[in-house]
């Protein structure tokens, strides 16, 4: 159901992107500082990886547009507590859905954001077994995909600056949804684990 409703949506971004007057392709990339809140017992710290995507400007009316994404986006952070120290490795494609208002050289943007969990890892000194009680841990570098749900909902807002066909923006991502999905540990399962992701990135936009 999940891949089903990834799949509708990407579809969506498809039909938008059909021939329309007034509109403009691009492609564009930057960093990406995450971090995983909402771990009981863990304290989390961001890190840096990357975004790389499409984008589809659809010119309403006046300053507002519509503005489809496809990204190829890099998540996680650094998780460490009192037997853990680990950085996780979240690798997503999203699509962003956002209003966009441009007012001169300008814009804001905001909308919900669907994401799509290809790949986890982590890399770092983990818990790898419980046995009656008694935890044991380990320096591994390990796939974790089956620890973190396929979906994950967002909401993304920011602003930046457009020049001709080049656009410089940042942009604040805030997962909505658990993703937590760690079923065979106990003690450090907390419910409320969530993506929180800063972007800056560089666009080059064509079309009219």
């Amino acid at each position: 159901m999940k891949r089903f409703l990834f799949l509708l949506l990407a579809g969506a971004v498809l039909l938008l992107a059909a021939p329309q007057a007034h509109a403009q392709f691009g492609v564009k990339g930057g960093v990406n500082f995450a971090e995983l809140q909402g771990r009981d017992g863990e304290s989390s710290s961001y890190k840096t990886f990357y975004h790389v995507g499409v984008l589809y400007q659809w010119n309403v009316l006046g300053p507002l547009a519509i503005q489809p994404e496809l990204q190829y986006s890099v998540q996680g952070g650094d998780l460490k507590g009192a037997f853990t120290d680990y950085t996780t490795k979240l690798h997503y494609f999203t699509v962003p859905v956002l209003a966009k208002v441009t007012l001169g050289p300008i814009f804001v943007e905001a909308g919900p954001q669907f994401g799509y969990l290809v790949h986890a890892n982590q890399d770092g000194k983990v818990q790898i077994s419980n046995t009656n009680g008694s935890a044991s841990y380990g320096q591994v570098s390990q796939t974790a995909t089956d620890q973190y749900k396929g979906f994950d909902f967002s909401l993304a807002a920011g602003a930046g600056l457009k020049f001709s066909g080049f656009s410089l923006g940042a942009r604040y991502v805030a997962g909505l949804n658990d993703i937590n999905d760690v079923r065979n540990l106990s003690g450090i399962n907390d419910p409320r684990l969530q993506n929180r992701v800063f972007q800056l990135y560089a666009a080059i936009q064509f079309g009219k």
